[in-house]
């Protein structure tokens, strides 16, 4: 434990905390799309690693927004705010009006080079996912409104302007179609909340609110809306009936549930150890989506127990780096984005491997860094981006490393020097006297106005 607390106390803990565990997370998670998909690939194209190599791609456009973001000062991310949300809400907007395009045509959903298809927007040859760029956007944003408000937060009219609107209007456009996303906005408000310092009383009546949304948002579906079906069961009802009121494994061959009994027999195949590596079998066509939303359950089947005690503890090391990262800076704008986007991967983990072991209903979101998904793992390279920024802002890492600047081209290939920390003057009216300076308690000094009007002037 001395030894442990000696590595923590280095200046520069927080970043190397975050590299380890981001990029530990982005290894295992190739090596994973890897194993979930070659099979398939190779069955369908001939080529094994098609899916491999495209996830490589995201991934080295993802490593260079990441050295892009660590290189921006906090200024340059209060200024992107704004226009990244404009740009995400635009995105929404017309990712929506589009598929209720689609679906009163009883056609494609498509206008020109423009197409949608439920989550994802396709422009041109382009496909990106905006749930995703919502969620950075509103780090950027939110952090940036409540620093600017300080101490004001305190009032409720402080939160219903602008920041309440604004996030009701993300939930909706997010969550008619993705509930799963939309928790995750959820989680990241709640992190943002509770650093800004907020009244719990506000955390009640925001968990009501949310509570009420969700009820809206299943209730939608079974008249057609967002990814419901006009006709058909309620699919989002019949998750959360399958989760409370589980039926028999064995009786289980419904599409609700179908996921999570394959998923259950993949982790009691994994043991504890697994069956190895490529070695699974649920993959092969038994489990839906297993190179995406469940592939934590690929991983329980081939390294076992052990293989998820590594991905969660991983997670936890990230969430705790985010959060020390918010403790130690000193600006307010640094610690709210810290916080929001530690709660947002942390809790999007959360319920991604909740949902696959049980814990949770089903929601259909990815896991960070592993689940194989181009949109999902930049915006997520380029939030770690953004908290190894911070990192080295801390004050012990700035001062460390002006202390003992690296090479100059280490410095223009990788980032620059943070800012030092502002040297705070002591005010002249709270500097401690000497002895000999010291005025007797009880005593005050003369206030009278001596000496010629020549002499006060001078």
């Amino acid at each position: 434990m001395a030894a442990l607390r000696g590595l923590l106390s280095r200046p520069l803990a927080s970043y190397h905390l975050l590299l380890a565990s981001a990029g530990l997370l982005l290894l295992i998670g190739l090596t994973m799309v890897f194993s979930a998909t070659s099979v398939r690939d190779y069955a369908q194209d001939g080529n094994a690693s098609a899916s491999l190599t495209k996830q490589a791609i995201f991934a080295v456009i993802g490593i260079v927004a990441f050295w892009a973001c660590q290189r921006l000062p906090a200024r340059t991310y209060r200024a992107l705010g704004r226009p990244t949300l404009a740009v995400a809400v635009g995105l929404l907007i017309l990712l929506n009006l589009l598929v209720a395009y689609g679906r009163l045509t009883d056609g494609d959903a498509k206008i020109g080079p423009l197409e949608a298809e439920l989550l994802w927007l396709y422009i041109g040859g382009i496909s990106l996912q905006p749930s995703e760029l919502a969620k950075f956007a509103l780090v950027l944003w939110g952090a940036h409104v409540l620093a600017r408000k300080g101490a004001a937060l305190g009032w409720w009219r402080e939160l219903a302007t602008p920041l309440f609107p604004v996030v009701g209007l993300l939930f909706v456009l997010v969550g008619y179609n993705d509930l799963g996303s939309m928790l995750c906005l959820l989680a990241l408000v709640v992190g943002l909340l509770w650093a800004a310092g907020v009244r719990l009383r506000v955390f009640a009546a925001l968990s009501a609110i949310g509570l009420l949304g969700i009820g809206l948002l299943v209730a939608v579906a079974s008249i057609g809306a967002g990814s419901g079906v006009r006709g058909e069961e309620n699919y989002r009802l019949a998750r959360l009936t399958m989760f409370f009121s589980p039926p028999p494994l064995d009786a289980c061959k419904d599409d609700f549930c179908y996921q999570m009994v394959q998923a259950r027999y993949a982790i009691a195949n994994g043991g504890w150890f697994g069956t190895g590596l490529g070695q699974g079998r649920t993959k092969w066509a038994w489990l839906p989506a297993a190179e995406n939303d469940f592939i934590f359950a690929v991983i329980a089947e081939e390294l076992g127990v052990v293989g998820c005690a590594v991905i969660v503890t991983l997670f936890a090391v990230l969430g705790y780096t985010g959060l020390r990262i918010a403790r130690r800076v000193d600006d307010p704008f640094r610690r709210l984005a810290a916080a929001g986007a530690t709660a947002w991967l942390v809790g999007q983990a959360f319920i991604n491997i909740g949902g696959v072991i049980g814990l949770l209903p089903l929601t259909g979101v990815p896991l960070p860094f592993i689940s194989d998904g181009g949109s999902a793992l930049v915006v997520t390279l380029a939030a770690v981006g953004m908290l190894a920024s911070f990192a080295r802002a801390e004050p012990d890492a700035a001062r460390a490393l002006h202390a003992r600047p690296p090479a100059r081209w280490v410095r223009l290939v990788w980032a620059p020097l943070p800012p030092l920390p502002g040297r705070r003057s002591v005010p002249q009216a709270r500097k401690r006297r000497t002895d000999d300076q010291a005025t007797p308690r009880g005593t005050r000094a003369a206030r009278g106005r001596g000496g010629s009007a020549s002499e006060r002037r001078r």
